[in-house]
């Protein structure tokens, strides 16, 4: 069973500085059959004019993971972190019991990035951070796990039971994902135009997947994509 979440279906906003769009409810955008999916609580798709961003505020009880398409952020918290997040690096934060960031822009060119939040698997853990670099020829033509509770080939460790990993596929470049008995998916399509399982996708779309053993997505444009596996 596979549930195609729009682009255009998605919450948008415009505040000058920050152009938007939420595929659950976030902020001022509500929507109660749009809450989430399974421990996925937020992908926020945001592009940021150059040189402004998010200045300090808190979190708390979260996993967020900072994925950046183009441009760059400077991120600052209160763990003592600085550090800046490019195109192929992915960011994970725990916000845990608690802890202010600012994330900014600063370039004199737009950022265009993926806001992810998890919920975590339990409350009360100690804040932490963490950031990967990963090469453009590890998601060429494959999927490239990025984030996972275990680690798993070297990649980010977040508080939850959830494998993510990432692509980028040419123009009829196919990859398949076998999916566990009793495990779902959620597939965000970043860039490009693609089929999964047969369904057309384009950039911005969702697909919410369940009781699907099997997944093939195919590109009919140079596509970028992200893929959750989840319990």
């Amino acid at each position: 069973m596979m549930y195609v979440r729009t682009s255009e279906a998605r919450g948008h906003a415009e505040h000058g500085w920050l152009d938007t769009h939420h595929t659950f409810s976030f902020a001022d955008y509500y929507d109660p059959d749009f809450m989430g999916f399974r421990t996925l609580r937020v992908i926020n798709e945001d592009t940021v004019a150059p040189r402004r961003g998010f200045g300090k505020h808190p979190h708390r009880d979260m996993e967020i993971l900072t994925y950046v398409v183009s441009g760059a952020v400077e991120h600052e918290d209160s763990m003592g972190t600085r550090a800046t997040i490019r195109p192929g690096e992915v960011q994970r934060m725990s916000a845990g019991t608690g802890v202010v960031h600012s994330e900014m822009n600063p370039l004199d060119a737009p950022l265009h990035l993926l806001q992810i939040w998890l919920l975590p698997d339990r409350q009360g853990l100690p804040p932490g951070y963490e950031q990967k670099h990963f090469a453009p020829e590890e998601r060429q033509g494959r999927l490239r796990v990025v984030a996972s509770h275990d680690g798993r080939d070297g990649s980010l460790t977040v508080h939850q039971d959830v494998v993510l990993s990432a692509t980028e596929l040419g123009v009829g470049q196919r990859v398949e994902y076998a999916l566990q008995p009793g495990r779902h998916a959620w597939l965000q399509v970043i860039r490009g135009e693609a089929t999964l399982n047969g369904v057309a996708l384009k950039a911005g779309d969702g697909v919410a997947v369940s009781e699907e053993t099997a997944l093939a997505l195919e590109a009919r444009t140079p596509t970028e994509a992200l893929l959750f596996d989840l319990s």
